[in-house]
């Protein structure tokens, strides 16, 4: 059987695509460092938010030198808290839940993106390294005024950056005198 030389060229061509093919979806899901966001957030009750030690009280907390939690109540059609203030040059690991229905969190510009499920906790960690102002937009379809939920993520100075901005209370902090700041644990 003879094969002719542009049918052996196309077989080549059609060869070489689906490697190309392969090769991208490979290097897209380990090469390029995307982590896919799994079960280590954790659970909650998502109808008893208003008594989880964290979520009750939504906001960012200092756990380390540089380093902060943020804890995020997705609900029909907004976030709490909004808006989130983090310090410029820390790392930020975001714990987020809904009340409601699904949502999506996503920080635009960054690689926090999570569908956020009813009872299950969403953990994503972002370095923001610069001052910025980030969006935050709700990326699943989540009800008729889907398209008015959104936030903000705004990266202060670390200078101009204090709990209080964050939205913890500063009644917390006149009834325990301690200074958040200073202790490095970020808890009321």
């Amino acid at each position: 059987m003879h094969v002719h030389n542009y049918e052996k060229l196309w077989l080549l061509a059609s060869l070489a695509l689906i490697v190309g093919f392969i090769s991208t979806i490979v290097y897209g899901a380990v090469g390029a460092g995307v982590v896919m966001v799994n079960d280590e957030g954790g659970q909650v009750n998502a109808s008893g938010l208003s008594e989880h030690p964290e979520f009750n009280d939504p906001g960012v907390r200092k756990v380390g030198p540089n380093e902060y939690e943020a804890y995020v109540v997705a609900q029909q059609f907004a976030f709490s808290p909004d808006p989130i203030e983090v310090p410029a040059n820390s790392t930020v690991t975001f714990y987020v839940t809904s009340r409601d229905v699904v949502h999506g969190f996503e920080v635009a510009g960054t690689n926090a993106n999570a569908m956020v499920v009813p009872g299950e906790v969403s953990k994503m960690t972002v370095e923001f390294n610069e001052t910025d102002e980030y969006g935050v937009v709700c990326n699943e379809y989540c009800g008729q005024a889907h398209h008015d939920m959104a936030g903000e993520v705004i990266v202060k100075e670390p200078g101009n950056f204090t709990l209080d901005d964050a939205g913890e209370s500063t009644t917390a902090q006149a009834t325990n005198g301690t200074d958040e700041t200073a202790n490095g644990t970020g808890e009321s």
